[in-house]
């Protein structure tokens, strides 16, 4: 039985994932409302990307909490955009950074209150720019003349945040080659600003997803913080700090708590001698990752160069784009599921597995070193957790494949 975007009564216990250790495969850290004893009874038909609200309004709200209320969410849209998904960050007292209008539109589906949103992609199509600034958005990011000159015909007051670039080497997946401009082009390209009739409002920066450093944040704050105090110093304070995202989920690795992140990035603003009015951040994955656990069917197996290789439903390309992106070792933690009993099978015997997708690319492969029970068959079932961030985003029907379908479990 499939149940795309319904409301599932389940547990509500769901606990979040041990952030100080490794997490072994069917681990006692796994979320519980989305172990496989919780999901079987629920009768749903593979693919499925099951989805816990309940832990992500919580996510939220610790997030929150660890910053001491000073620091405002802004969700990433891109990360899942599901409608129960973004519901839930403006239930718990979130708002939304987007990339496009259409992404907009989702936010303030889910009830956003537009003079919250921001509007972060440094390069953006004219049209959507003009289309979001008559629709209220008042915060758009810039990290060169041209798009300020494009903002400035459309949307004239608007305010904008410069991009700065920093250091982002300790992140899964770099952004400074992209997007960003040294902190010395900053102050010239906010003065422009102005003069093209719009509002210097702040900076920005991104560290990069999925960031390890526990201190990469808080050193771009004291990068930036000399150029708020010139602001101010002059007369024009700079209003708004926004540190970005890539705060990291906790997958199968030790990676820095949320907890820690803030409380170095809150000493290096109170060291600020001129702090900006609101200071906001873009997680994403730190908040919904781990949220999420995709369900799919063992549709092969064979032996390849003395390696099993197990074929599932769901590849690179219809879910699980971050295993191709990093050569097949992005650090999904793993069960191994009974398709008839919904048990996790028996951890006693395990060999290392090729994990692939059902596509006929050969890129399109998931886990390189699987650790998995050696009976692992055809019909078995796979549970991939940490699933809940740019999977189904990302998705595809490419070979006629599905993506996961999203059932929401509250």
């Amino acid at each position: 039985m499939t149940v795309p975007h319904e409301l599932i009564r389940g547990s509500s216990t769901a606990s979040r994932p041990v952030p100080t250790q490794r997490r072994p495969a069917g681990s006692s850290a796994w979320p519980r409302s989305l172990t496989p004893q919780q999901l079987h009874p629920l009768g749903l038909r593979t693919p499925f990307l099951a989805l816990d609200t309940a832990m992500l309004r919580r996510h939220v709200t610790d997030f929150l909490d660890a910053f001491e209320g000073r620091v405002a969410v802004r969700y990433a849209v891109k990360c899942n955009s599901e409608p129960a998904v973004l519901a839930a960050v403006v239930e718990a007292g979130g708002s939304f950074e987007i990339a496009s209008a259409p992404e907009l539109d989702l936010a303030l589906a889910a009830g956003a209150a537009v003079e919250d949103v921001f509007y972060s992609n440094p390069v953006k199509p004219q049209a959507h720019i003009r289309q979001t600034a008559v629709a209220g958005v008042r915060r758009f990011v810039v990290d060169g003349l041209e798009e300020i000159d494009k903002i400035a015909e459309v949307a004239t007051g608007v305010g904008v945040l410069v991009r700065i670039r920093v250091d982002d080497t300790s992140s899964a997946f770099p952004l400074s080659s992209k997007f960003g401009v040294a902190l010395s082009d900053a102050e010239d390209l906010l003065h422009y600003a102005t003069a093209r009739g719009l509002v210097a409002a702040g900076l920005t920066f991104h560290v990069g997803s999925q960031c390890t450093d526990l201190h990469a944040w808080s050193r771009a704050v004291n990068a930036v913080a000399p150029l708020f105090s010139r602001f101010a110093e002059a007369g024009t304070p700079l209003q708004v700090l926004d540190i970005g995202g890539g705060f990291p989920a906790h997958y199968d690795e030790t990676v820095p708590t949320t907890g820690a992140v803030a409380a170095v990035v809150l000493a290096s603003l109170d060291a600020m001698a001129h702090p900006p009015a609101e200071i906001v951040a873009e997680p994403g994955r730190a908040l919904v990752a781990e949220t999420g656990v995709i369900g799919a069917e063992v549709i092969g197996r064979e032996m390849r160069d003395g390696r099993p290789w197990i074929y599932l439903e769901v590849g690179a390309y219809n879910g699980l784009m971050e295993a191709a992106q990093t050569g097949a070792r992005w650090p999904y933690p793993v069960l191994a599921v009974d398709a008839a009993t919904g048990e996790p099978l028996d951890d006693a015997a395990r060999v290392l597995m090729t994990v692939t997708g059902p596509t006929c690319d050969s890129t399109d492969t998931v886990l390189a070193d699987a650790l998995l029970p050696a009976d692992l068959a055809v019909g078995d079932l796979l549970y991939l957790g940490g699933t809940g961030a740019y999977t189904t985003s990302y998705a595809s029907h490419f070979n006629g494949f599905p993506p996961p379908t999203p059932v929401i479990v509250a």
